[in-house]
């Protein structure tokens, strides 16, 4: 960084310190075993990223997940995307120094940490999304159980909003600072929460390319500020938008199968028994031996950050030949060099904590 005084001339973001080789990794594994490696990218969204991978698989497998697992993912997508944002907004409280909004955000995220491992058997790392499905089905009570979530949830935002973020003190460390204008954002390929705060109404979401989406009914919001309070405002306005989101697809989840007919018809009867009989699926050979035809394939998620893009390319053999992800912090990272200019250097905790960078996941 340099400076002149105490305002902000320059920043030259130094990455790659957490650089893990994930895409070179991914070419000398089998299909399947990519699905975990890719959740340690952001092991706090790690549905939301495996599944732009899984989708991209599915392509080149010319499968479909059957309905309900496509509600399931969604389920578990949208409990990822609440303790994201809950994540994000603890880690910026404590950059100014509000270590009550950090403390409470945190144990928040607890909340929707259990709900996920409940559905899914794994707290963090869940290998949820698998082809054509997914691996196990809901448990018995967990509507109620997240509604009970929920209600509380709801509450708790209405707290948030009066001791940090509509604190005057803490307003004034966010609001006018580090605008990002509409056509700057578009310029740039920004995208997720920081796109959508200076006006832009994109959400990968809305492609309908994934999940069960284009059948529930809501609204993407948006703010118009572009700046560090409107960033975080729209963090909080996105986990009411999910817990709507979770409430309509568990009230509209089809009956049917978890995995597709195609790979249920592939297992030893005594097993695709067990599989109907207690909604969990293992991963059997079919899995382990999958060899997609020679050709590529793409897919977008909208992950918590923002879009993750996944590029699959298979040569017909048990390994992808090459897999490129470019995922959402590494996109917003040039934010990093733009919005700190002509700012105090204090202003630049606030900036960098109202983006919401994740540095393991921009070095993947």
């Amino acid at each position: 960084m340099r400076l002149e005084g105490d305002v902000i001339v320059d920043v030259e973001p130094d990455i790659g310190y957490v650089h893990r080789t994930m895409e070179k990794l991914a070419e000398g594994r089998a299909f399947i075993k990519n699905i975990p490696l890719f959740e340690r990218a952001t092991i706090i969204d790690a549905n939301n990223i495996s599944l732009g991978y899984v989708r991209a698989l599915e392509k080149l497998l010319d499968v479909e997940p059957p309905p309900r697992a496509r509600y399931l993912r969604t389920i578990l997508s949208e409990m990822n995307r609440i303790q994201s944002h809950l994540y994000g907004i603890g880690i910026a409280g404590i950059m100014l120094n509000h270590s009550t909004i950090f403390m409470w955000a945190f144990g928040d995220r607890e909340i929707w940490m259990q709900l996920a491992e409940e559905l899914t058997g794994a707290r963090l790392t869940h290998s949820y999304s698998i082809p054509g499905g997914v691996r196990r089905d809901l448990p018995d009570g967990f509507e109620e159980r997240f509604e009970k979530a929920a209600r509380y949830m709801l509450r708790r935002l209405e707290d948030y909003g009066k001791i940090f973020l509509y604190n005057p003190m803490i307003r004034s460390r966010y609001e006018g600072v580090g605008i990002l204008k509409k056509h700057e954002a578009e310029r740039l390929g920004v995208v997720g929460p920081n796109l959508r705060a200076s006006g832009v109404r994109y959400d990968a979401r809305l492609l309908g390319d994934y999940g069960a989406y284009a059948e529930l009914d809501f609204e993407v919001p948006v703010q118009e500020e572009g700046d560090c309070f409107a960033r975080m405002v729209q963090r909080v306005e996105e986990i009411k938008v999910s817990i709507e989101i979770i409430r309509q697809a568990l009230k509209k989840i089809p009956d049917g199968p978890i995995l597709t007919e195609k790979y249920l018809r592939m297992l030893p009867p005594k097993v695709r028994e067990r599989v109907t009989k207690t909604g969990r699926v293992k991963f059997p050979a079919i899995f382990a031996n999958l060899r997609p035809s020679a050709g590529e394939a793409v897919a977008r998620v909208e992950m918590a950050r923002g879009e993750v893009f996944f590029h699959l390319v298979s040569d017909g053999g048990p390994k992808p030949y090459r897999v490129r992800v470019v995922t959402p912090s590494f996109r917003n990272l040039v934010l990093l060099r733009l919005l700190p200019r002509g700012h105090r250097f204090m202003d630049l905790l606030a900036i960098y904590g109202s983006l919401d960078y994740f540095p393991p996941e921009a070095d993947r």
